[in-house]
């Protein structure tokens, strides 16, 4: 009778959390049909989703009878999603042609990160989701907050908030500058390079910098690549400073867990930096598959984290590290600007 009980509990158990996986899976294919609506396409399907499981969490409150399986979605799937991230960077290509692009891009993510933080505390706003906003917008987007959001020991919530206040913002920007492209001195190329250094993430660059032929595209993306590949060198300087934070503060017992998805992120970019296309070819088809792959299973985590934000929460704590964030995209915007 025990044995039967504790297979019970135990089926159960799958279940439910089973039922918590296909929850999040649920909203984020709801989320990938609304983001089809005109006017919400340029929204993106990651937004989309964030908007409905925050509002479900308002409504309804948190399912918590399926918490494991949303928390797997929120954990393990966001890590799985970072490590198939990594096959967008071509190493390869930010070595040999975007060098100087590099140089820029670095300065970029300096200046996004502490001009947000400078910001934050001028405006007395909260300064994990501040910080959270400031790495976003000077390397790529959710996938950095993602990223970073383990080592920096943050709240899930700030997580998907800073994740949802991201993806609409950037796409704001994005199609402000695919509005005021015609009208500005800018070559196409020039304009690519704009796109590239000043935008958010890599949805974001292919918005703006499509309107302006390949070329543009081609060196948007390859600046927003850079970006892209100095999240890992950024993480480990985040790693420690934590540890120094920590040795210094009050909480010296606190062991920062080093982020192993970062080392598949980068084994999946040299592998599609150096092995596909050379020793083994995939159709295009098929990758183009991987890629909405992992921008769903992204969705996905970004679900399980956003059933825990409040709108109560979202008012107050929001407000003030958007408008950091926002001042300090401007001011990016027009920095890269005048000195393309």
């Amino acid at each position: 009778m025990n044995i039967l009980l504790a297979q019970y509990k135990k089926t159960s158990a799958t279940v439910l959390w089973l039922g918590g996986i296909g929850f999040t899976f649920m909203i984020a294919w709801l989320g990938f049909e609304v983001s089809k609506i005109p006017g919400l396409d340029h929204v993106g399907q990651l937004a989309c989703a964030i908007i409905i499981a925050v509002f479900y969490r308002q409504i309804w409150g948190y399912p918590e009878k399926i918490r494991t399986g949303i928390q797997f979605s929120a954990k393990r799937l966001l890590r799985l999603a970072i490590i198939l991230f990594g096959l967008k960077l071509n190493i390869d290509v930010v070595l040999h042609q975007g060098l100087g692009l590099l140089i820029r891009d670095v300065g970029t993510i300096v200046f996004s990160i502490f001009l947000t933080i400078w910001l934050a505390k001028l405006f007395k706003a909260d300064a994990s989701l501040s910080l959270l906003l400031g790495i976003g917008t000077g390397v790529c987007g959710a996938a950095a907050i993602a990223a970073v959001s383990p080592i920096l020991k943050v709240k899930d919530e700030d997580t998907a908030m800073g994740a949802g206040i991201i993806a609409l913002v950037g796409t704001v920007f994005a199609i402000t500058y695919t509005i005021l492209r015609p009208f500005l001195p800018l070559t196409n190329i020039q304009y690519g390079i704009w796109s590239g250094v000043g935008l958010h993430e890599i949805a974001h660059v292919a918005l703006a910098g499509a309107p302006a032929g390949q070329d543009a595209l081609a060196i948007a993306l390859l600046a927003k690549l850079g970006r892209v590949f100095l999240l890992v060198p950024l993480s480990f300087i985040l790693m420690y400073w934590m540890k120094c934070k920590n040795k210094i503060g009050s909480h010296s017992d606190v062991k920062i867990e080093f982020p192993w998805f970062l080392l598949g992120f980068v084994i999946m970019s040299l592998f599609g930096s150096y092995i596909l296309g050379h020793f083994i070819m995939i159709p295009t088809g098929l990758m183009n598959k991987v890629s909405f792959f992992t921008s769903f299973i992204l969705t996905m985590a970004m679900i399980g984290l956003g059933l825990n934000v409040s709108l109560k929460d979202l008012r107050t704590k929001a407000l003030r590290p958007l408008l950091a964030m926002t001042i300090t995209s401007v001011l990016l915007s027009v920095i890269t600007y005048f000195t393309i």
